[in-house]
């Protein structure tokens, strides 16, 4: 095709709507010709009857699709049985599946590289995750390439995390959204264009370099682009249309111009000398520090025979008499806030540090003595803890349920497994004469019927492993009795819904501290509520026994 440009359209997430998808191509390919072929990023089938239906009429060839359709693969388990091979195939006349992950050449030259699915949380990965090792198989051979500059397009199911600095914010909780190792294969393989899905949202980011001006020879800009779920009732944008001449048939003077609304490039930290950070390294395999080596010192009025326990596990030559871990636990993609070991943890709001797990403040805390429960190595949910981690988060519960009960109050833990990468086991203490354990429960249950979700109440010693095998999204309350009430998120789940019941009218009465960052402190005042609560746990922490 020479330098001729190729007409492409990219398409969010389709979930099942395949009749509304290839109605819509045909419509703007009436209006405005042809396209060469349309990419589709997100979950591209749904589990339902009529959804099953409707493929069922492209996969038996009753109906084609208009137009080379290009696909990722299943971003849920659920969907996983559509793909009978991991490595790509025609699914139906036109439509074909790309594979895990990989690199296309079209015949004009254009150049497509791909990850299908999410980032997996553990070992080994559900098949619709994708791994270190495939990110690995993807980019090295590129970057191995001395005469690699970049790509044409890279399509991913999941966000680059961090992708709005240094540009105009999308429209959705940025907090939980994307995972760092998409960021880091756009930063490494600098594409042109960059299509994503999942987060049901349009957002067009303003073109980034991939140069630093003065010190580096001009390059392409990348675009980053998400794109809605088809047919989504609020009408955002689902579909890209665009023109691109495959780079490697431009010419280089052409390809490097940068327009002008340019911006940094989000994934580089600028440094103080002009030179730019490193972005993280992610899923390196690099050998894990042992668990023992996350130990800071939490004040000075600590009692000695810690002092002396914290540096003794510092000790190489006292390692050989280290407990045998059973297994290590899983390592971040990238940052991760809640890491003891990362850089990133504020650990002036540290309480108690045991073995396996740790006792933080909270930032922006409901009341001064809500904490939060967290496994030191990098866990996501409570049910794909380690047996041992599961020991530790135990004592750590029941210590601070002594300490609420000294104080006259109940002690309720909640936990969100759902665009969330590190386990908080969020602990809020409520005065007992304020209201009781059967309040508590009404007030759940009355707010998740308002909203459309069934809180489901299981028995005080089930085991949630029980009921939400790993990588299953939840909700769930633990009550002062034990009783335990349970939501499987199923989509747009309400990120604030466990405060914004404890501070309604009905219990706290304080609506107003429902969204943690209405709640920020200075750093002194948070110093000051973490020295007074380690000082009221001190009695009940059975780490400083250890």
């Amino acid at each position: 095709m020479g330098d001729k440009p190729l007409r492409v359209l990219a398409c969010g997430d389709v979930e099942g709507r395949i009749n509304a998808l290839f109605n819509r191509v045909n419509a703007i390919q009436k209006k405005s010709g042809q396209f060469d072929l349309l990419l589709c990023v997100g979950e591209f089938f749904v589990n339902s009857p009529e959804a099953e239906a409707e493929w069922e009429a492209y996969k038996s060839g009753a109906k084609k699709a208009p137009i080379h359709t290009y696909i990722l693969g299943a971003a849920s388990q659920e969907t996983v049985k559509y793909f009978p091979n991991s490595d790509g195939c025609e699914l139906a006349e036109n439509i074909t599946y790309l594979g895990r992950r990989g690199i296309f050449t079209g015949a004009s030259g254009l150049q497509i590289a791909y990850v299908s699915g999410r980032e997996a949380q553990q070992e080994p990965a559900p098949s619709h995750c994708f791994t270190s090792k495939d990110i690995t198989a993807l980019v090295a051979p590129l970057l191995s390439n001395s005469k690699f500059r970049g790509l044409d397009i890279l399509l991913t199911s999941q966000w680059p995390r961090g992708v709005w600095q240094y540009g105009n914010s999308p429209e959705t909780d940025t907090k939980f959204c994307g995972v760092s190792s998409i960021a880091d294969i756009a930063d490494k393989l600098k594409p042109r264009y960059h299509f994503a899905g999942l987060e049901a949202v349009h957002y067009e980011r303003l073109p980034y370099r991939n140069h630093v001006v003065l010190q580096e020879n001009a390059q392409h800009v990348s675009r980053f682009i998400a794109l809605a779920t088809v047919n989504n009732p609020a009408k955002k944008k689902y579909l890209y249309a665009f023109n691109i001449v495959p780079m490697k048939n431009m010419d280089p003077a052409e390809l490097v111009k940068q327009p002008q609304d340019v911006t940094e490039n989000p994934y580089r930290k600028p440094m103080k000398d002009g030179k730019k950070e490193k972005p993280p390294p992610f899923m390196t395999g690099a050998e894990e520090e042992p668990v023992s080596q996350f130990f800071f010192d939490l004040g000075q009025n600590k009692p000695q025979h810690q002092q002396r326990h914290g540096r003794k596990r510092q000790t190489d030559g006292d390692r050989p008499n280290y407990p045998k871990q059973p297994r290590k636990p899983p390592q971040p993609t990238g940052p991760c806030w809640f890491c003891l070991a990362s850089p990133e943890v504020e650990k002036h709001l540290v309480i108690s540090i045991g073995t396996h797990c740790y006792m933080a403040l909270a930032k922006g805390g409901l009341t001064p003595d809500h904490v939060l429960l967290l496994p030191i190595g990098h866990y996501q949910s409570v049910v794909d803890l380690a047996s041992e981690v599961v020991e530790e988060m135990e004592k750590y519960k029941s210590a601070i349920k002594k300490l609420c009960k000294s104080r006259g109050q109940r002690c309720i833990l909640f936990e969100r497994n759902y665009r969330s990468q590190h386990l908080q086991l969020q602990v809020v203490p409520v005065l007992m004469e304020k209201c009781s354990t059967e309040d508590i429960k009404e007030a759940f249950m009355i707010q998740a019927e308002e909203q459309q979700m069934e809180l489901m109440e299981i028995p005080a010693h089930t085991d949630l492993k029980q009921i939400a095998p790993p990588g299953t999204p939840y909700f769930y309350v633990e009550l002062d009795t034990g009783e335990k009430l349970f939501y499987r998120i199923k989509k747009n789940f309400p990120l604030q819904f466990g405060r914004e019941v404890l501070a309604s009218e009905a219990l706290l009465n304080i609506p107003m501290r429902a969204d943690w960052r209405e709640c920020k402190c200075t750093k002194e005042e948070e110093e000051d509520q973490a020295k007074q609560m380690r000082s009221n746990f001190q009695p009940f922490d059975f780490a400083l026994d250890d």
